[in-house]
């Protein structure tokens, strides 16, 4: 779905398009910004309330902006924070390569425990959206520089960690010998995880 929004820049109105794109479980979008390229560089609207609160998702409020940087190999998940703190996340990359990956944890959902992966990188300028109900995680397949931002302030009290490996998820990261925090390696395993979505 092609998304046509005006906003108005110095009395100057315009049009910016992004492409919407349905994920493959119900939920997730993936939000690809149009790109205005020439001999200078690029220009690209990397986020815009008008566009993102246009898609049926409810009217979304972003309170923090976080950034990570990884080495090549490195996974990174599988994270969510439990109700009443649960976060939403529209994550990019704004240096190297990254596949991201985000679980239906949602209780009753017919995708439950089902994942879907997307390739985020500084040359496609996609955006993921994850919802709350979602686990998530992702490998940097390159040096990587991950921006996200969030629906809710980061609480240490309901952060959750599955782990990135569990053989009922099943997720392919394409890695060899991955760098992973205790944290992660230390994760619940999803036939022990009781969600609270």
């Amino acid at each position: 779905m092609k998304l046509q929004v005006y906003t108005t820049i110095f009395g100057i109105k315009f049009i910016i398009d992004m492409e919407v794109i349905k994920g493959d479980i119900e939920g997730l979008l993936i939000f690809k910004p149009k790109v205005f390229s020439d001999e200078r560089g690029y220009f690209f609207e990397s986020y815009s309330n008008k566009v993102f609160n246009s898609n049926d998702i409810g009217d979304i409020n972003f309170v923090q902006d976080n950034q990570a940087y990884s080495k090549p190999g490195v996974i990174r998940g599988l994270h969510f924070q439990n109700p009443p703190c649960g976060q939403g996340k529209l994550v990019r990359v704004v240096k190297g390569r990254v596949l991201d990956v985000a679980v239906d944890i949602r209780s009753g959902s017919p995708t439950y425990g089902k994942y879907q992966m997307v390739e985020l990188s500084a040359s496609n300028g996609l955006q993921f959206w994850i919802p709350e109900g979602f686990a998530h995680g992702y490998v940097s397949i390159e040096e990587s520089i991950f921006q996200y931002k969030c629906t809710n302030f980061y609480a240490p009290g309901y952060d959750v960690t599955i782990k990135f490996d569990d053989p009922d998820i099943g997720i392919d990261w394409g890695v060899t010998n991955p760098i992973v925090s205790e944290k992660d390696v230390m994760g619940l395993s999803f036939k022990d995880f009781i969600s609270k979505f």
